[in-house]
């Protein structure tokens, strides 16, 4: 087949997964937004049950989104199980994300152990996404090993945006709805910078014919 075609097919595919999968992140990370806006009794504790539930969510319409635009050009991938994997994949990266960086036990640790907790817990939810897809893209791409690294460093890209843009941005004593629209807006952009940098390594993956 001629180069051409191929280049432009792959453009095609490339433009269309960052604009829907840009969306579907956008989308599920709402969940997340909302259910920090949400009062919970008695205390911060009790909201890591609804984050979890929330990064479910997330996952699951993640999954959605992109497993449509990949059975495009992979049609045996099973839209359940990409699904499944990825929202499965959510709650653990959720899960390891409040039990370190957001709990206060954790921060109150010696410097030492927080810094080897942290580490093995940032490598835990860089990876968890990618690595549980592999499980369902090894049976359709070669060496689909890469998208556990490329999809690290997608949301490592995403997640640098995210903190860069929002962190300064929340401020304490802020309203409700302030705070969403602050995290709603750096989701947006850490949306697309997760689906830029993982469009161009699915694009390297998919068969060249």
């Amino acid at each position: 087949m001629a180069k051409g075609p191929v280049v432009t097919r792959r453009n095609t595919f490339f433009a269309r997964w960052v604009g829907w999968v840009s969306l579907g992140e956008s989308l599920g990370f709402l969940a997340p937004v909302l259910a920090q806006s949400v009062p919970v009794a008695p205390g911060p504790a009790a909201a890591v049950p609804l984050l979890v539930l929330a990064g479910l969510v997330e996952g699951a319409v993640l999954g959605w989104f992109q497993v449509r635009v990949l059975r495009t050009t992979l049609p045996g991938v099973s839209v359940l199980r990409w699904v499944l994997l990825t929202a499965a994949a959510a709650v653990v990266a959720w899960t390891v994300a409040l039990l370190t960086f957001s709990n206060e036990g954790w921060q109150g640790w010696p410097a030492p152990a927080q810094a080897a907790t942290g580490a093995v817990a940032a490598v835990v939810i860089l990876v968890s996404i990618g690595l549980a897809q592999w499980f369902e893209l090894r049976h359709h791409v070669p060496r689909a090993w890469r998208w556990v690294a490329g999809s690290a460093a997608a949301w490592t890209a995403g997640l640098g945006v995210f903190m860069a843009v929002a962190t300064p941005l929340w401020q304490p004593g802020q309203d409700v709805w302030l705070v969403a629209a602050i995290g709603a807006g750096a989701a947006v952009l850490m949306a697309v910078a997760m689906a830029a940098v993982t469009g161009l390594v699915m694009v390297r993956l998919l068969p060249k014919t």
